[in-house]
């Protein structure tokens, strides 16, 4: 029989994993590198979840644990998985834009801190305040990375938009 605490774990995981795993995406830019994102945080969520009080934000304990762990990906570049010369032929997935390819092109060329950023705040809706927790970095390096982040944004739209593609932003 299941302890309580194991049920109300998996509940939970059934309940936010699929938000926790797109917003994995959007800070990594590959499906794959997501899923596993997701899973680390979980499983540190895991360890930690019978002594975690409940009364605070379960959601925020574990979206900063996602993004440290997608942070410390970045910074040890030694240990990632290699890309292989010889990668298998895959069609592309039809209901994917080409707005979607290029914004998330554009969001994969930010910095770590910016791409964090950018998705806490505008993906996730986290105020200034928040996003400065789960980085724990000041609300002025949010805002002044927020600022860098969409201007370097607009202007790979801009750009886009003058190849002759059509973006359809959400004010970006």
């Amino acid at each position: 029989m299941r302890r309580d605490w194991e049920r109300d774990f998996v509940e939970y995981v059934s309940a936010r994993s699929l938000a926790l795993r797109r917003t994995a995406y959007l800070l990594c830019g590959d499906w794959h590198q997501a899923e596993d994102l997701t899973q680390v945080a979980l499983t540190k969520l895991y360890s930690v979840w019978r002594r975690l009080d409940q009364s605070t934000s379960v959601d925020g304990y574990v979206r900063r644990t996602l993004v440290r762990t997608f942070l410390d990906s970045k910074r040890r570049f030694w240990s990632r998985e290699r890309p292989r010369a010889d990668l298998p032929d895959q069609a592309a997935p039809v209901d994917l834009a080409d707005e979607r390819v290029t914004l998330r092109d554009a969001l994969g060329a930010l910095p770590a801190t910016q791409r964090a950023v950018i998705v806490l705040r505008y993906w996730d809706d986290l105020s200034v305040t928040e996003t400065a927790a789960v980085l724990d970095i000041s609300e002025g390096t949010v805002k002044s990375a927020a600022a860098r982040g969409l201007a370097a944004l607009r202007e790979v739209l801009q750009g886009s938009r003058m190849d002759g593609s059509s973006i359809s932003g959400r004010g970006l």
